[in-house]
């Protein structure tokens, strides 16, 4: 164990301890009906070299095949997001809003190999939702879809866990739906900032918890289908 992970576990300790005193760290639990919400597993994240590039895809991405594999047993809905504009050059009328003073999201045109959803991850039944801002629900269909098949647990990968991936989180819960973030499955670029939204989003928003017991939710749900539940 690193150095800065021992310091980190005896932080999260102390302040789990304060939180609990306090009411904080409540489950908010599994419900019936899940569906998988990729965020932002695109190419632009998932290989090395690009501005974008997250660490740790050597973990997250084997254990997000493994997720996907269960969810799809169930036919479970799942859902990528990408980050992508129609006009990545600055000018008055750029879709990238004012992001692009903060972060080169000019490098992120639909259409473009970077803004395409990594082709481990990607079937052709799977759901596709480009996004222009942090979060998954902002300014896309993404609630409409999720309460159209009645779908009540979102089940949170991908990255940035400090940006899209928090951000997502949130929007999930003040939309009534249950996150739940499988640990493996989320990543950022700079050490340390994963450990601390996990713990952050555990005390506050949703569920963290290990892969392995997330897919073993999924192994005992029922067939998904549609807007009904079968055998």
């Amino acid at each position: 164990m690193s150095e800065l992970q021992e310091m980190l576990d005896k932080i999260f300790a102390e302040d789990s301890e304060l939180y609990q005193q306090r009411g904080f760290q409540r489950r908010i639990g599994f419900g019936t009906r899940p569906a998988i919400l990729n965020i932002d597993l695109a190419n632009a994240w998932t290989h090395p070299g690009n501005k974008f590039t997250c660490d740790h895809m050597d973990t997250i991405i084997p254990a997000t095949e493994r997720l996907l594999e269960a969810a799809r047993a169930k036919n479970v809905p799942v859902v990528h997001t990408t980050t992508a504009y129609k006009k990545t050059t600055r000018g008055e009328w750029s879709d990238m809003g004012l992001w692009h003073n903060k972060i080169p999201v000019d490098v992120l045109e639909e259409g473009s190999w970077e803004a395409a959803i990594d082709e481990r991850l990607l079937r052709d039944e799977d759901l596709v939702i480009c996004k222009k801002r942090a979060s998954g629900f902002h300014g896309t269909y993404l609630q409409g879809f999720l309460s159209a098949h009645r779908v009540d647990t979102v089940i949170v990968t991908g990255v940035t866990m400090a940006g899209c991936v928090r951000h997502t989180v949130e929007d999930a819960i003040a939309y009534g739906f249950r996150p739940i973030v499988p640990r493996e499955c989320v990543g950022d670029r700079v050490a340390g900032v994963v450990e601390w939204n996990l713990f952050d989003i555990d005390a506050k928003f949703g569920d963290v918890m290990g892969v392995d017991e997330v897919i073993s939710y999924l192994n005992g749900i029922e067939h998904f289908d549609g807007n009904t539940v079968v055998a």
